[in-house]
């Protein structure tokens, strides 16, 4: 038997993503959007047919733990109002009447998920339809329907709870769930569901441990054959109590959940099925089938066969639909890796090895070993130089501490207290996406591209100095992505023409990929910046995204640690600082916006990834002089559990969102006694709305509770570049007011 625990949604051309956009631009009716989507639905489970599941309630208009929210009539008092699509991406979008729920990283990938506001006051309204209806969809078509849901205990711990304490929460929550199951359980006598549960990876929680068997015990007396399952990482303590319960079966994670085996021995004394996650649903390099068929043989000391259902290790959202349309990567490149489709039939072809063999698995088995030795050994992947680079003593540090540093910033920048400036990107114009577009595709020549971005440039340059920036940026016109943009200019990265990846709702991302050693044969920065430098006596910023985001934000190579390859990158991005401050740009920002994102799951196993992540970022900026000025931004992260680790960066600067949060966060840089300088977002640049000078200014006074102006810079929140020009002008201009008279008042 085999299965996945989801599939990509988005459509093989992204034809959700534009039919979303579509609907909420008022180009197509609500009809017309539901039909694009039961395609999908229909054509995604033909991909599957072979299968022993399709998966049913995988698919979503936006995000699944939205939707189970909805299901559950879990909405702010907000939005109580608002009902169907209407209130379901107002909770997702914001609306009128109210901000949209927050958004966060779904565990350690790079999908988010919209963040449920649960209350004690709420009472809790079941709405089942859409899962039933998707249910008899799939039945219809004459598939046998899994259904994918996410479980209660993740639902619960991943939301915000705004009012009333956790136990009173999940109680009224599970009330809820349980009616929801009721009605489900009604579709069929022997209904699978399969229960989503990566919070358990994150080890024991004392608010709801004691909960997880009587729980699952209760769903199971419902007469649902319940699958719990865990991925990310190894989740031996629940499943422990897991295996004590009268669940029907257990996913679990053996790609990055290795210590999952210690668990098999009890499960062999069970009478659970398990789902055994052997096929990587998170990254897109061809599966060794000969090791996954050792691993199942393996496994299969422990439990039989027939309790073995060989599956995904998690939901195929995090991977791209199809290489159909890869036509001009290389092609001994293209033949390493394995996306959505190509992942099903790696489970097909091992179910049939593992139970069966027949001649055409025999057969695919020998073409994949074929595959996989060339990659071993190709000279593609491998870089004498950068080795012995890598080999020699490798400067991990500046000069100088900051103490030190920071004078002599202050005497050769001479910025003023309360220095204003922006993150780095301004909008990101049709017409320049048009001008990059057209010299991609040779419709337009270098010079006429280079004459359009400098103009750009320009426009850039003198709307900052009119209204009185103190720190200026060139906008990044020539970047289509923070990653891609350094990606296409280092060796060892391949980019794809249509690997699309969901980030949320319509929202999607085309991730570089690491396939080799990575180095910097030439500048990558340099002939835009110094541009904009030579345009104004004010500071330019140059800008860079930092080695460990670059890493968190690829599809990287598995074949040697990430460590190594973050390394790699930091020392070209090293290179790329020397460049910058010997060619006069005297303050550079090293983004590092997916710095969090990297976190293991496991407490134990934190220690190890910050020690790497810190090494790389200070290999990455200690070329540095002391009077160049290191920038770095993180975007929307709770520090306190990393306030430590920040400090230990020793970025002279970094710039941090709190434009949601007031000064709490803030709080946290003082509390520990952080010295170096900081510039928290004083407006979320999320929103199209404008920020008034008076607000502006109360956000200001609000930070200078905290921290004196000598240590504070005043920026938006994050780039621009997703925003419009007649929303950023009056934004910048209002912040520059709002910070002069703050100044003024203090004089």
């Amino acid at each position: 038997m085999s299965q996945i625990v989801g599939f990509p949604r988005i459509g093989e051309n992204r034809e959700l993503k534009r039919a979303l956009e579509s609907f909420w631009a008022g180009k197509i009716s609500q009809n017309e959007l539901e039909k694009v989507a039961k395609d999908l639905r229909a054509k995604h489970w033909a991909q599957q047919k072979e299968l022993d599941y399709v998966c049913v309630n995988d698919f979503s208009f936006y995000d699944n733990v939205l939707d189970l929210a909805y299901a559950l009539g879990a909405k702010p008092a907000r939005f109580q109002h608002l009902s169907g699509l209407e209130g379901y991406f107002a909770m997702a979008r914001g609306h009128k009447d109210g901000l949209a729920c927050e958004m966060t990283k779904w565990f350690n990938t790079n999908y988010h998920f919209v963040v449920p506001e649960l209350s004690s006051n709420d009472i809790y309204k079941v709405d089942a339809s859409a899962i039933i209806n998707q249910y008899k969809e799939a039945k219809a078509l004459g598939y046998k329907p899994k259904i994918s849901l996410i479980g209660i205990f993740t639902f619960v711990a991943l939301s915000k709870i705004t009012q009333g304490e956790f136990a009173e929460v999940f109680n009224a929550i599970k009330a809820a769930y349980f009616t929801l199951l009721d009605e489900l359980a009604r579709l069929d006598s022997s209904l699978l569901i399969e229960f989503s549960e990566p919070i358990f990876t994150r080890g024991v929680d004392e608010r709801f441990y004691d909960l997880i068997k009587p729980t699952y015990d209760a769903i199971a007396d419902k007469g649902i054959k319940a699958v719990v399952s865990t991925f990310f990482e190894h989740s031996n303590e629940a499943s422990e109590i897991l295996l004590e319960s009268k669940i029907y079966g257990l996913g679990l994670d053996f790609i990055y959940g290795e210590k999952n085996k210690q668990i098999l021995a009890r499960l062999a004394k069970s009478d659970k099925v398990l789902l055994a996650g052997v096929i990587d649903g998170r990254n897109i390099w061809i599966a060794d089938l000969e090791s996954k068929l050792a691993l199942l043989e393996e496994i299969a000391t422990h439990i039989p066969k027939e309790r073995i259902v060989i599956s995904s290790s998690c939901s195929l959202l995090h991977t791209p639909y199809s290489k159909s349309a890869e036509s001009k990567m290389d092609s001994e490149i293209l033949s390493w890796l394995s996306f959505g489709l190509d992942k099903i039939e790696e489970l097909l072809t091992l179910d049939t090895l593992f139970r069966a063999p027949n001649d055409s698995a025999r057969s695919k088995l020998e073409s994949n070993q074929a595959l996989i030795a060339t990659r071993k050994s190709s000279s593609k992947i491998h870089d004498s130089a950068l080795k012995a680079r890598l080999d020699s003593s490798i400067k991990t540090s500046r000069d100088e501490d900051f103490a030190t540093r920071i004078k002599a910033q202050r005497s050769a920048l001479a910025y003023p207290n309360l220095a204003t400036t922006t993150i780095g990107s301004f909008p990101q114009t049709q017409e320049i996406r048009a001008l990059r577009l057209g010299y991609k595709k040779g419709a337009i020549s270098k010079e006429q591209y280079d004459e359009g971005i400098k103009a750009y440039i320009k426009d850039c340059i003198a709307f900052q100095e009119e209204i009185g920036l103190d720190v200026l940026v060139h906008g990044e016109p020539e970047r289509n992505d923070m990653v891609e943009y350094f990606g296409e200019q280092m060796k060892g990265f391949v980019f794809s023409q249509n690997a699309w990846v969901q980030s949320y709702g319509s929202r999607c991302v085309k991730p570089p990929i690491i396939y080799g050693d990575v180095s910097r044969p030439k500048a990558m920065t340099i002939e835009w910046i110094t541009y904009a430098q030579s345009l104004t006596k004010k500071l330019v910023k140059g800008m860079l995204t930092g080695p460990v985001t670059i890493l968190n934000w690829s599809f990287v190579r598995d074949d040697v640690p990430r460590a190594l390859v973050c390394k790699q990158i930091a020392l070209g991005i090293a290179d790329e600082i020397d460049d910058l401050q010997k060619a006069g740009i005297k303050i550079i920002q090293v983004d590092e916006a997916a710095f969090k994102e990297g976190y293991p799951l496991r407490a134990e196993n934190i220690a190890e990834y910050e020690r790497w992540a810190l090494e790389c970022f200070k290999i990455a900026t200690a070329n540095a002089e002391s009077s160049t000025q290191i920038h770095t931004h993180m975007c929307y992260s709770e520090f306190n559990d990393i306030i430590r680790t920040i400090q230990a960066l020793d970025a002279d600067v970094i710039s941090i969102e709190t434009a949601r949060s007031g000064n709490k966060l803030l709080k946290v840089f003082k509390e520990v006694g952080y010295k170096h300088e900081i510039g928290p977002g004083v407006y979320d640049i999320h929103s199209p709305r404008v920020p008034s000078v008076s607000e502006l200014e109360a956000q200001i006074r609000a930070l200078l509770e905290v921290l004196p102006k000598e240590q504070l810079w005043i920026n938006p929140d994050c780039g621009l570049k997703t925003r419009k020009w007649e929303e950023v002008k009056p934004s910048l201009e209002n912040l520059v007011k709002a910070t002069k008279n703050v100044l003024g008042s203090l004089q």
